[in-house]
């Protein structure tokens, strides 16, 4: 019996440490690792919702929804009480909604705003979840549950736990209002009151983007890989810069930087994936007429994600 227990407790201890190695390889966007670790997991035990939620994540990087939406719908099944399950369930869920028709985006996009409110009700502080729930409330018709009155009101919630995001959003709510003085005061707000103003500065710029306020957007992003320099847990911001300027078709030459900056580091995200860093920084090459650079990344982001492939040249 006591034999059998100490087999137990240690098959339990080696899968908490392979859960731990494929979340690590996640963050670094080691895709094709992740997976074929996840598939060499035992099907049963305590660790499947784990397993499945970080499956989930792996396949929500890779652009692959319904195989992302499957494994955080099992993830939630498993453990019903887990807040982050159902953010990255109704993500998932977004995600399908995105290429859908329009009768199943409908559908969709109603799941989506349930699973946000099911995070939020389930964990108050989980700042995530309410900038997500709060986002889709701004960008959702109200057939599908969105609108800017409780948009408004998951902002006040928010100041509570995140008062930079809170910002944000509020910015979000007054350009949907075409308020964009309001947007761009709320917006330098989050800047001010972030601990890690890089992630909002990138913000910034990417309203600046918008309103083709090309100075102010190249100054922002300058500020942004500034401060990213400076702060280790802001590095997904040199990944957000470059997009940005990769969006306007500017400076190249600083995207190209930015990317590269960011995937020298030790503090890559799933939410801003390498082997999708390392196209884009390939594209980026090209255009700068850096044909083997761009040849080597390109490796590079197959190495880590054999099935990903960018939809254009701007991936």
């Amino acid at each position: 019996m006591l034999g059998a227990a100490l087999s137990v407790a240690a098959s339990a201890q080696v899968a908490r440490q392979t859960l731990a190695e494929i979340n690590a390889d996640l963050q670094a966007g080691e895709a094709d690792k992740a997976l074929s670790m996840i598939a060499s997991l035992p099907q049963g035990g305590s660790n499947i919702a784990q397993a499945k939620f970080l499956e989930c994540r792996v396949r929500y990087a890779l652009e692959q929804w319904n195989a992302a939406s499957g494994a955080c719908g099992r993830a939630v099944e498993l453990d019903a009480q887990n807040s982050n399950y159902h953010l990255w369930y109704g993500r998932a869920l977004g995600g399908r909604a995105s290429s859908a028709s329009f009768l199943s985006a409908f559908s969709l996009g109603k799941q989506v705003r349930e699973q946000f409110e099911t995070a939020v009700r389930l964990d108050p502080r989980n700042a995530d979840a309410l900038s997500d729930l709060g986002s889709f409330d701004v960008d959702a018709p109200g057939m599908v549950g969105g609108g800017l009155d409780k948009a408004e009101a998951v902002a006040a919630q928010l100041e509570k736990v995140d008062q930079a995001r809170a910002h944000q959003l509020r910015a979000d709510i007054a350009s949907s209002r075409k308020d964009y003085a309001t947007a761009e005061g709320e917006l330098k707000a989050a800047v001010a009151a972030s601990a890690h103003p890089a992630l909002q500065l990138t913000e910034l710029a990417s309203f600046y983007r918008h309103r083709q306020n090309w100075d102010q957007m190249e100054a922002a992003i300058r500020s942004a890989g500034s401060a990213a320099a400076k702060d280790r847990t802001a590095a997904v911001a040199l990944y957000d810069g470059a997009g940005v300027l990769i969006e306007a078709r500017r400076d190249p030459e600083l995207a190209a930087k930015m990317l590269e900056d960011y995937l020298a580091g030790s503090s890559k995200t799933d939410e801003a994936p390498a082997f999708v860093a390392y196209y884009r920084l390939a594209a980026l090459e090209r255009q700068l007429g850096k044909g083997a650079e761009a040849q080597r990344d390109e490796a590079a982001a197959q190495a880590l994600a054999h099935d990903y492939r960018p939809k254009d040249a701007k991936h």
